[in-house]
């Protein structure tokens, strides 16, 4: 691939405006976050690596790319711009078998991330759509200023903050000492003492250090003069100062820089000399045997005395009482940034899904390159040269592990104080200091014991985010400016890596001045090195959980969502080079705080967050761990190497993923058993609500059946009362059908109410006919009627010649007045209820 789109290739003198006028969502308004604005767009754009269309944004926090098909976000496609690390837009592919038409021009365009991702966007032809997003790409991917970082674009007053970084540390000091935090500030420096230490304030303006904090733990028996003198034998004047210390015990953890002793060693600090001895005074036990102290230089021997040429060095033992000096023979950023460059080559080239939209899978035949022999996708001899990459690779992970192993071993097994260093005492120092400190104090492996050593040990101690991720950031300038801007480029390229294969020819570096070379080189992957502190401290803590899955609450997945926050710069947390310029820039007071934004996506979650470890167990591990050397033999970390060009294979032999895998499966289970436990519980208060219906049902019928066995009998009753006066009651359904007989008709009247009520539907009518006195039937009174009749008199019976009026056993109570008899109506209700 030629070169010449790449960032080493940008006048950047000849970009004047570093913001655009402020432009619309243009549809983006679903996928976008807050404050975030799109700069460019092209639709219709393929993402090669899966052959998907879609719509790519350049937005002022990343380039977006959203499916045409799913109408959501291509997480591949996806990069924040300060994640990547290059651009070209000369990009050669080989021919490959599925492309339809081999004579239309393609228009490419290749992302390289600081993530181990490489992706290339194929646009439409004969379109402007490309040469739109490059520019945008180029521009706002490189800001002009830290303030031009989408982390500033929100609204300070929505900042949230629980504390101050400084004070969180000061905390963290107060934990150390085995002591709890006043709510008032004023009072750290009396609470943090003891007999041995004390934390010093000689730092607050950044005085004495400008890369360190303003709270330092140091010997109790050295003084704020002593730190100031000792602080001028040590590059950048960072001297020897207490990063982890066991009230237990009394040993201490310890970190500096190089100290100058020239190229002959001859050189010589007496203050330093009296500050490291410090650093191991006590009696250790009842014999009086005096605590020892290791030096360790994280370098070669040889590179240490190399250094010695600059003015700087090691140091000599005869020097500092009771001391051993050991070197580790870490080796420096640079050859760690061409074998990461060479292992990402390798992973894109051969990976299932490819930026040159191949597969390697096994079967296919033949490496399209050199026709040769195949397993795995490539050759032999490529599968040899990955096995030496990556074996160069993982000795460089095991180095910091087995170092930092044998630090914590030390201040475990003998009590024995540790000071470590390397050349300035960021880089190799932190990575082995921060690990160490894992490994001996169980609070680290918490999410709030990781936050506070990150801030311990990175943020305050000073590392360089901004120049290893090349962002700008802000610095005092000798001219009399407030601030000077540190425009830094990206990380190298990739001109190093022979292999550029997969897209077809190498990257060519004859636009690269030698300048940019060295600064480039300076703004290697140390990010991912330090996230191997991070990713040695991510690697290093990975290949830990393997060998301890239950000492740690959080998760493999944790740390690369962590890692990835960090490479976006979304937050203020990891901005500048130190405490220092973070506070002069209002990093802390004007950005969303990553820490904040981590603890609300867990609390979404539950206890069942992937960021969690479900097999963390703090009674288990609850002291420090010392991993024995033959355990530490580290291994490929698939989730951060694998997982763009192998997602599946990435997740395959993780314990954590297969639980939580399994745990979404329980999950969907347990919330289709609630639905169905739901639905029944409906069904079932409904069942019962119709059994309550149909039990008013019956007794409505109930109640009807009582009124028309009711109704009958009072039917009967008048039946017979009115025959026993000799009449026969004929009943009809309609006035007009009256049952015609001999004698006399009487029909019944009805009250004027009930008329107007049925002057609709009047359907019912009685008759009674006189009968003559032949078909009356023959009732001899008895004792019975003559004791119980109701119409008989002293004179007799007052109607004799009257059937009786008597139903079986009972009389009918009927009234005497034989003249409102004629006028009696069943509709009356005459004889009452029972």
């Amino acid at each position: 691939m030629d070169g010449s789109g790449s960032w080493d290739a940008i006048d950047w003198n000849q970009i004047k405006e570093p913001r655009p006028p402020r432009s619309s969502s243009r549809g983006m308004e679903d996928f976008l976050l807050e404050d975030e604005e799109v700069y460019a767009q092209g639709h219709g754009v393929v993402l090669l690596n899966t052959d998907e269309a879609g719509i790519l944004s350049v937005t002022n926090f990343r380039l977006l790319f959203v499916s045409q098909a799913t109408k959501g976000v291509i997480e591949l496609g996806t990069i924040p711009l300060t994640a990547i690390e290059k651009i070209n837009d000369d990009v050669k592919l080989q021919p490959l078998p599925r492309q339809h038409d081999k004579k239309q021009p393609r228009e490419l365009l290749q992302v390289i991330g600081k993530d181990m991702r490489v992706i290339v966007f194929d646009f439409l032809p004969k379109t402007k759509q490309k040469n739109e997003v490059f520019d945008a790409l180029r521009r706002y991917s490189k800001p002009t200023h830290l303030w031009d970082l989408y982390a500033f674009s929100c609204d300070p007053s929505t900042v949230y903050q629980k504390s101050d970084p400084k004070m969180r540390l000061l905390k963290e000091y107060h934990r150390l000492f085995r002591k709890w935090f006043p709510h008032s500030g004023s009072e750290f420096e009396k609470d943090l003492r003891n007999e041995w230490w004390r934390v010093s304030k000689v730092n607050s303006t950044y005085s004495l250090c400008s890369t360190y904090p303003s709270a330092l733990i140091v010997p109790r028996s050295i003084s704020d003069e002593d730190l100031l003198q000792a602080s001028s034998f040590r590059s950048g004047r960072r001297l020897p100062v207490i990063s982890w210390c066991d009230p237990g015990s009394g040993a201490v953890l310890a970190r500096s820089s190089q100290p100058l002793v020239g190229l002959m060693m001859n050189f010589r600090n007496n203050t330093d000399e009296k500050l490291v001895s410090a650093l191991c005074t006590q009696i250790i036990d009842a014999t009086g045997s005096l605590r020892k102290l290791y030096i360790v230089d994280a370098r070669p021997r040889a590179n240490a005395l190399a250094n010695g040429a600059k003015g700087g060095g090691s140091e000599s033992a005869s020097n500092y009482p009771r001391s051993e000096v050991l070197f580790l023979g870490i080796q420096n950023i640079h050859t760690m940034r061409d074998s990461l460059f060479r292992l990402r080559d390798y992973v894109d080239t051969h990976g299932s899904v490819s930026s040159n939209g191949t597969s390697s899978a096994v079967s296919l035949v033949g490496d399209r390159r050199n026709r040769g022999s195949t397993w795995g996708g490539g050759n032999l001899n490529s599968m040899t040269q990955f096995s030496s990459m990556l074996g160069e690779w993982l000795n460089h992970i095991q180095s910091i592990m087995v170092g930092a192993s044998w630090i914590a071993a030390q201040i475990v097994q003998e009590s024995a104080s540790v000071l470590v260093h390397c050349s300035d005492g960021w880089d190799r120092t932190t990575q082995l200091v921060a690990l160490a400190c894992l490994l001996l104090d169980p609070y680290y492996r918490t999410f709030n014991g990781f936050q506070a050593l990150v801030e311990k040990d990175w943020l305050a101690f000073g590392h360089p985010f901004a120049e290893r991720m090349g962002v700008p950031t802000i610095t005092d300038n000798n001219s009399g400016s407030q601030f000077e801007l540190l425009r830094q480029p990206s990380l190298g390229t990739l001109s190093n890596s022979p292999n550029r294969g997969a897209l077809g020819s190498s990257v060519s570096t004859s636009n690269t001045t030698s300048g940019q070379s060295q600064t480039s080189n300076n703004s290697s992957p140390i990010l991912l090195q330090m996230l191997y502190s991070f990713v040695r401290w991510l690697d290093c803590i990975s290949q830990l959980l393997r060998l301890y899955p239950s000492a740690f609450e959080f998760s493999s997945k944790f740390l690369v969502d962590f890692m990835d926050c960090v490479l976006s710069c979304r937050f203020g947390n990891f901005l500048c080079n130190s405490e220092r310029e973070r506070e002069q820039s209002g990093a802390v007071s004007s950005c969303h705080c990553m820490w904040t934004y981590l603890a609300d996506l867990r609390a979404s979650g539950g206890s069942f967050h992937k960021h969690r470890n479900p097999f963390y167990d703090p009674l288990k591990h609850n002291g420090p761990l010392v991993p024995p050397a033959a355990a530490l033999a580290p291994t490929l970390w698939p989730q951060f190497y694998l997982r763009w060009t192998c997602p599946i294979e990435s997740q395959g032999g993780d314990l954590e993923s297969q639980w939580h895998a399994m745990n979404k499966k329980y999950t969907e289970a347990m919330k289709a058993k609630d639905t169905a436990e739901s639905r029944v519980k409906d069904i079932k208060t409904k069942m019962e609500s119709m059994q309550l219906e149909l039990q008013r049902e019956k007794r409505a019928s109930s109640s009807a059946l009582a009124m028309a066995q009711r109704a009958q009998r009072e039917s009967v009753a008048i039946r017979k009362a009115v025959r026993s006066l000799g009449c026969t009651v004929n009943f009809g359904t309609n006035e007009s059908q009256v049952e015609k007989t001999e004698g006399l008709t009487y029909s019944f009247r009805r009250d004027t109410d009930f008329e107007s009520q049925h002057e609709k539907s009047s359907d019912f009518s009685i008759s009674i006919t006189a009968i003559e006195d032949s078909l009356v039937s023959e009732t001899p009174s008895n004792h019975i009627c003559e004791s119980l009749c109701p119409f008989r008199t002293r004179e007799g019976c007052r109607w004799p010649d009257a059937a009786c009026a008597q139903l079986g056993s009972q009389f009918v109570g009927l009234k005497a007045n034989f003249d409102a008899f004629d006028r009696l109506s069943v509709q009356d209700s005459y004889f009452g209820s029972e």
